[in-house]
Parts: C-alpha cells; sequence; structure tokens
C-alpha cells in the first residue's frame, strides 16, 4: 500500500512538473525569436544615444572649465541655424562630452537636429532627426508599426516573459543552489556541449530573475496604458499660444522657473505648439525615478509669468507609477552607469532567450531524426513551432518599414 501511495504521488508530481515545464518551453522556446529580437534591439536602445555621438562628430565636443553658454543663447544659436523650421525643444548634454541638441520642424512637418556647442553657443551641424535613437526605440517599442497597433503587440510578450519566471521554479528543482553553481566543461565530452549550454541557461536565468522580473512588469504596464490605463498628463489651466523666445527674454523666463523652483536641475526647453503651449521648462529635482516631465515649469512668455508647476513629488500615486516605467524599463534613472547595468543585463536576458531554444535543439540532435534533418538551426527552427512564421513575418516587415520612416522624416 505504501509503495503503491509513493508512486501515485510521484505521478501526481511528475504530471505537475510536466504542466509546469510544457508553460516555461512554450514562453521560452515557441516565442524565442520574436522576443530575442524585442530583447536585443531594447538592449542595443538604452545605449543608442552613444552610438549616435560616435557615428556623428557634431555630437561630439571637448570638456571644458568654463561656465556654460546660457539657455538664451543656445535657443537663440537654434533658431538661426534652423531658418524658417520651428524650434521644438533644447536638450542640454547628458554628458561632459555631448554637444546641446535642438529639435526643429519644418512647416512640411519635417523634422532635424542642430548641435549646439555647450560653452561658446556655436553650431556644430545639422543631423537627421531619425538615427539610431530613433531606429532602436521604435524597432523595440512598435516594430515600427503605427503605435496603436506595434505597442501592444510588443507589450504582450511582458506576460509570457512573466510565465518564464514563475515556472522556473517548478522547472528548475532547487533552484537557490544554482546560484553559486558556475557552469563547467565536464570530463565526459559526450553530451557536454548541450549540459553547458543548460547550466549557463540556469545560472545566468538565476542571476537574472530580478531584472526579467523588472522588465516583465514595466512591459505589463506599458501595456496597461496602451489599452486606456495611462495617467493624466499635467496641464495648465490655461491654453498658452505657441512660442518661440530666445536669447534675453528666455533667459528672463528660466530665471523666473528657478526663482519658482529653486530644486529644479534643468534639462531641456521645450516650446509646445499644441498644449500647453508657451515655453516649457523640465528636469529633474526630488523625485526619484521620474521622467523629466514630472518636474515642470510652464511659462507665458508674453506676460513673462509663471503659469503652473509640477513637482514630482506631489503627483498622484497613478502618476508616479505612470513616471517611473521609463526610467526602470531602460535603466535612465542612475545615468550612464545604470544605462552600462543595464544594457548588459538585456544582454545576458537576450542570451537567455537564445539559449533555451538552443537546448532544444541540442536534446534533438541527439535523436536520429534531428542528425538526418539539418542539424542544430533545423532543429532550433522546428522547435519555435507554429509562432516561428508570424514572428519572422513581423520582423521582416519592421525591417521593411524602416526606408519608409527614412523617407518620411
Amino acid at each position: 500500500m505504501a509503495t503503491v501511495a509513493v508512486t501515485g504521488a510521484q505521478a501526481k508530481c511528475q504530471g505537475k512538473r510536466s504542466l509546469w515545464w510544457r508553460v516555461h518551453q512554450w514562453a521560452g522556446l515557441q516565442l524565442s525569436l520574436f522576443l530575442a529580437f524585442i530583447l536585443a534591439t531594447g538592449t542595443i536602445a538604452t545605449l543608442s544615444h552613444e552610438i549616435d555621438w560616435l557615428l556623428t562628430p557634431a555630437m561630439q565636443v571637448a570638456p571644458q572649465q568654463s561656465p556654460p553658454a546660457s539657455w538664451g543663447r543656445l535657443a537663440a544659436s537654434a533658431r538661426e541655424a534652423a531658418g524658417d523650421a520651428r524650434i521644438e525643444w533644447i536638450y542640454a548634454p547628458s554628458e561632459p562630452w555631448f554637444a546641446v541638441e535642438a529639435v526643429a520642424a519644418r512647416s512640411n512637418g519635417e523634422r532635424f537636429r542642430i548641435q549646439i556647442d555647450p560653452w561658446t553657443a556655436q553650431v556644430r551641424g545639422l543631423t537627421p532627426w531619425f538615427n539610431a535613437q530613433r531606429l532602436f526605440r521604435e524597432l523595440h517599442r512598435s516594430l515600427m508599426l503605427p503605435t496603436a497597433i506595434g505597442v501592444p503587440i510588443v507589450t504582450m510578450l511582458a506576460f509570457p516573459l512573466l510565465a518564464s519566471i514563475v515556472t522556473a521554479f517548478w522547472v528548475y528543482k532547487k533552484w537557490w543552489r544554482g546560484f553559486f553553481r558556475v557552469p563547467r566543461r565536464r570530463k565526459d565530452r559526450r553530451n557536454d556541449g548541450r549540459r553547458f549550454t543548460g547550466d549557463l541557461h540556469r545560472f545566468v536565468g538565476l542571476w537574472s530573475l530580478w531584472f526579467v522580473a523588472l522588465i516583465g512588469v514595466t512591459g505589463v504596464w506599458y501595456f496597461v496604458e496602451k489599452m486606456g490605463g495611462a495617467a493624466p498628463v499635467p496641464r495648465p489651466s490655461e491654453v498658452l499660444a505657441p512660442a518661440q523666445a530666445s536669447g534675453a527674454p528666455l533667459d528672463t523666463l528660466v530665471t523666473k522657473a528657478r526663482q519658482e523652483f529653486p530644486d529644479l536641475r534643468i534639462n531641456s526647453i521645450g516650446f509646445p505648439k499644441g498644449q500647453p503651449g508657451g515655453v516649457v521648462v523640465m528636469g529633474q529635482a526630488k523625485a526619484l525615478l521620474v521622467r523629466e516631465r514630472a518636474n515642470a515649469v510652464m511659462l507665458d512668455p508674453d506676460r513673462e509669468a509663471v503659469v503652473e508647476v509640477v513637482r514630482g513629488e506631489e503627483l498622484s500615486l497613478h502618476q508616479r507609477i505612470s513616471e517611473a516605467a521609463d526610467p526602470l524599463h531602460f535603466g535612465t534613472w542612475g545615468g550612464l552607469t545604470t544605462r552600462i547595468a543595464w544594457f548588459l543585463c538585456g544582454a545576458a536576458l537576450t542570451g537567455l532567450a537564445v539559449t533555451g531554444v538552443l537546448i532544444y535543439a541540442l536534446r534533438l540532435r541527439q535523436e536520429a531524426t534531428a542528425r538526418s534533418s539539418g542539424g542544430v538551426l533545423a532543429a532550433m527552427w522546428r522547435g519555435m513551432g507554429v509562432m516561428a512564421w508570424p514572428s519572422l513575418a513581423l520582423l521582416i516587415l519592421a525591417f521593411a518599414l524602416i526606408p519608409t520612416k527614412l523617407i518620411g522624416e
């Protein structure tokens, strides 16, 4: 009787494990091609601004000890270089070796960038709007599709990503022991590739659990936002006329903004054509894990008056969650240091998507049917099942749309 009871319990346990395994395998195997692409583009996107710096000499400046040029001087240089185009934003350099960047739009909607020396306010060059930053951001965020279509498709991947975390605890027996089980090549070379890949997958997966959870949760939030759960963006009580302030008048407005919000570290100045209009001064202050728009001063240049002040610490819980999503998802909250850390973690996460399907392919290679039908790559493709074709179609479509972005911008 005891033997029968143990056997029944074991069968029940194996049944549960097989269910968890099937879910884990589906999340990591069937969607591996699409998931690896989204993870890889998101990883590169964290450092895409630095890629543009390497590719664009106009963005490169030598750090100086002298005081930087005022916002008014920078705006005046941008307006002169823009000609008939309208200045939309001016961004302070993210690092001392970056130029100030202004974004301008012509009457036909075409955008371009103006690179300006932060100290002399001299224009260093005009560069296209569509660059490496836009390329990887749009590939990662929406597959180059309209955001109403592309964003839900991409963010739905957050659900199987989170499912892979939950099921991993059941698939990987006594998982807590694996944190310090460093993958090593074994003396027995038979099946060593599969074993080493499996050990590496588990080891990296365990140390990446926090990051997978973070990316999954923020991805779910982006999905919720696109489905109608977005937090309201602070707006002034009055709609202001579009403005194009520069020189001394803009410096006066910046001074008033600093007087009204002394803790604000100004990182950008905008001239919205729609709401709220006027001039918007944004940056960082006391609130942690918020985008720049969470700390803003909105001004009416005609009256030289402050009409609205937004402080991150005064936002609602709903708004704070919304504002924290980007800094956490892309690692921007700690500057270049955290973005490098996010890049390395993203590369590890991309590797998990690849090694997951590789483990399956190496197992199939041991079978006679796999050896006679194309090897590892063919086995990887078969392992992805029916989802391989729609995934491949989406990726081909995304790349096919890149030229339309180049022409459109």
